[in-house]
């Protein structure tokens, strides 16, 4: 049997993975499921997991090989290759066993999701895990548990477009019709399904979505394996590994392990849970703990690892994790262990190890800043188009910025003649750096380079930048010094654009500038032409910023020409072979296929994403840079803003938030008010967004959305104003004992459970301490 861990690929690393949950009614509190610690119950091993058989209802042949052709996953013939994938075996992702089917020609291979109903073997588990895809974008809809006695619970189960790469299982490759390789990546990725492990459960109808067809969203389900309950005390490690981060700033070599509590009762403090990992060479400095984890939840802790002395970093060796109760084994994974952290070499299967750093996934929120010599003219046609493609825009003589243009400037008057005008007058880095600490942002990225090519720093390979023309000032060294000094606290980051429009040695719309009305040529003002655009321009400009600015975020765009895998290695190594190592974060929009994390743009998922994302939009209905023609009540409000943050943080995102400062470096008043007003709202209620996690059995339920703050406290916010009870029909992890309180409200409120769903009283003095989302704190004893 192979084994993947999450984030690897057959033949290479790379991608994420995308788990989604579901919830059903539980019985809390039922007679076999102990609300308590129990230390002297016995620890049982766990059944082992049950792969189903799913050739009966496969109705799809989605996976080609260079032999067998003929496939058609999405309904454009297209599908996976048979070489990159585990066909026709059990294979172990992410520490569950999945059984794939055929790839001989002609064979079905997958079910397209159209409510087929699938026969379980009978018997009581908590999950129902599957491998799935999507095409044509994400796909997905309710499913629904059968049991023997009946009765149904329900949930829903998604999956992400295959052609994002951003499954468990990636390939670098897919095929065209006729078995032509396809050179963009394609994924499958995991998912789960929430089951009522007090009940027999015999049967799982699939969503409705649709079959395969061009431009029509569709899920497909390539493998399902059930997780039997364990009756006693009991747990599972799954996606045991070591890893290329580091605890802390300055701290150890982390390892990581999701474990899962398999069985009847709750891991308290009184079983003193550890997770330790021994390995030949190294040893575990941190160990972790679990105070509190109810039967059926997991909990993915991290811990400490150091080799020894004499042991080259890059050692690999044969270690195992143990989770421990006191003197009892709970449960153990063999798994290799990398020992200390080696140099990055720019290759992708060195630079798939590196991983989003603790410190993003556990920020929530950042402040992204577009400015440029595009707030100068300031305009777009308000939520149709950015204001900061301003200069691409006009080139469209059918559009609105050219006619605009036309009218305010005049034919003559080109882009860069707006360059003098930027002046950054009223720019002050304290001021803007306060906005986004009373934002309650935890980092920060700044624009250095947009499509336009004018740099806000001194670059030595082009005059074409803040110091040399228009406000003759270096913007970015400025904002970084400030904030080293005055907001230490943040973390900053620096956006660049991989590509220029117009410039000459590469220019990506196919030309060097023009006057879009009469064709004449333009000078690309401060640029000398004749390089090597990659080598001797985008390159040295992105390592300028690497060495001159220690970014914590690099924040590429568009992709294109690269040599982001040498500036990446530079990049990582240079972060960790300091005499304080920090991690450093990298996004998907460098060109090539590793990254630490994805970038939704003015959208969000509709479910839980386990590989590391964060969604960026601006204030703006539809734009990052300033446009002056948008009415203060287009903005975003505050109320907005909170709940779209909670939204994306309870499904395992960041939420970049955009402003445009003027032309003159002022932040116009509205985005200042509804940012300190959000700002306000987690100055009470930021415990239930820093440093939590999503829920892996439910991502949303209405206007209910969930976190977790590991052995501390689950949190239920409402997006909605509560009425005088609220009523979460989904498996809380409550137990007699725990405390239920309303951020922002002093005292405790009464809660109760009733017919498997957690009931809340809220009283009216509670419901008035709270707006725009109200959060319910279950505070674990």
């Amino acid at each position: 049997m192979t084994t993947f861990p999450r984030r690897q690929a057959l033949g290479m690393a790379a991608g994420a993975a995308l788990a989604l949950t579901v919830a059903g009614r539980t019985p809390a509190g039922a007679a076999e499921f102990g609300d308590a610690d129990s230390p002297g119950t016995p620890i049982v091993p766990p059944p082992p997991p049950v792969p189903v058989a799913l050739d009966t209802w496969f109705t799809n042949d989605g996976i080609d090989s260079a032999s067998a052709t003929g496939g058609d996953f999405d309904g454009s013939g297209y599908t996976f290759p048979a070489e990159q994938l585990p066909v026709g075996r059990t294979a172990t992702v992410g520490g569950v066993p999945f059984r794939l089917g055929s790839a001989a020609a002609g064979a079905k291979n997958n079910i397209a999701a159209t409510g087929q109903t699938i026969d379980l073997p009978k018997g009581r588990y908590f999950v129902a895990y599957f491998l799935v895809a999507a095409s044509y974008g994400t796909a997905g809809g309710t499913a629904t548990v059968h049991y023997a006695d009946g009765s149904t619970s329900t949930g829903s189960l998604s999956g992400p477009d295959w052609y994002t790469g951003t499954g468990a299982l990636v390939s670098p490759f897919r095929y065209a019709p006729g078995g032509v390789v396809d050179g963009n990546p394609v994924s499958l990725a995991t998912g789960q399904v929430w089951i009522d492990p007090a009940r027999e459960a015999v049967a799982l109808t699939l969503p409705t979505t649709a079959n395969p067809a061009p431009n029509v969203a569709s899920l497909h389900v390539f493998a399902l394996t059930l997780q039997p309950v364990a009756v006693g005390r009991a747990a599972l490690i799954l996606d045991g590994r070591s890893t290329a981060n580091l605890l802390t700033d300055g701290g150890p070599q982390a390892a990581e392990a999701t474990v899962v509590n398999a069985g009847t009762v709750w891991l308290g403090a009184r079983d003193r849970v550890t997770v330790t990992v021994d390995v030949p060479g190294g040893r575990t400095t941190v160990p972790a703990t679990i105070r509190a984890l109810a039967p059926g939840e997991q909990a993915t802790v991290r811990l400490g690892l150091a080799p020894d002395a004499s042991v080259p970093p890059g050692t690999t060796a044969n270690g195992r994790l143990r989770v421990t109760a006191g003197r009892g084994t709970l449960a153990t994974q063999q798994v290799p262990i990398t020992l200390g952290i080696p140099d990055f070499r720019p290759t992708d299967a060195s630079l798939s190890t590196h991983r989003a750093p603790y410190w993003f996934t556990d920020a929530k929120f950042g402040i992204f800043i577009h400015w440029g010599v595009y707030a100068v003219p300031a305009w777009a046609p308000v939520g149709q188009q950015y204001a900061e493609w301003y200069w691409q825009n006009q080139q469209d003589p059918n559009g609105a910025t050219y006619a605009y243009h036309r009218e305010k400037y005049g034919e003559n008057f080109v882009y860069d003649d707006f360059i003098p005008m930027f002046t950054a007058a009223k720019f002050d880095p304290r001021t803007w750096l306060d906005l986004i600490a009373d934002a309650g942002a935890e980092y920060y990225v700044l624009t250095s380079k947009h499509h336009d090519g004018f740099a806000l720093w001194d670059t030595e390979v082009s005059d074409r930048n803040a110091v040399k023309l228009g406000p003759r000032r270096n913007i970015i060294a400025e904002l970084f010094a400030a904030s080293r000094k005055h907001t230490p606290q943040l973390r900053n980051g620096l956006y660049f654009s991989l590509p220029e429009w117009f410039n000459p040695d590469n220019p990506w719309m196919g030309h060097a500038p023009r006057n879009p009305y009469t064709g004449a040529p333009l000078p690309y003002t401060g640029y000398t032409a004749g390089k090597d655009f990659v080598r001797d321009y985008q390159a040295p400009q992105v390592l300028e910023l690497i060495s001159e600015f220690d970014p914590d975020v690099l924040w590429f765009d568009i992709g294109g020409v690269n040599d982001s895998r040498a500036v990446l290695t530079e990049y990582f190594n240079r972060a960790k072979n300091r005499k304080r190592p920090k991690d450093v974060t990298y996004n998907d929009r460098g060109g090539i296929p590793d990254h630490d994390f994805t970038t939704p743009e003015y959208t969000t998922y509709p479910n839980t994403v386990v590989a590391k994302w964060e969604a960026s939009r601006g204030l703006d209905p539809f734009s990052y840079g300033y446009n002056r023609a948008t009415p203060d009540d287009r903005y975003m409000t505050a109320e907005e803003v909170v709940r779209t943050l909670v939204d994306i943080v309870s499904k395992n995102g960041n939420f970049l938030l955009d402003i445009g400062p003027d032309f003159d470096g002022t932040i116009p008043d509205v985005m200042q008010r509804h940012l300190r007003d959000a700002g306000a709202w987690l100055k009470v209620n930021g415990e239930a967004i820093y440093g939590t996690t999503y829920w892996s059995r439910m991502a949303q339920l209405g206007d209910l959305r969930f976190t977790v703050k590991q052995n501390e406290a689950f949190y239920v916010h409402s997006l909605t104003a509560p009425g005088s009870r609220v009523v979460v029909d989904a498996p809380v992890p409550i137990r007699a004992g725990d405390r239920v309180t309303l951020l922002g409200y002093r005292g405790s409120l009464q809660w109760t459970v009733e017919n498997g769903a957690l009931v809340i009283d809220v009283p009216p003095a509670a419901r008035d301490a709270g707006r725009y989302a109200w959060v319910f704190k279950i505070a674990w004893s």
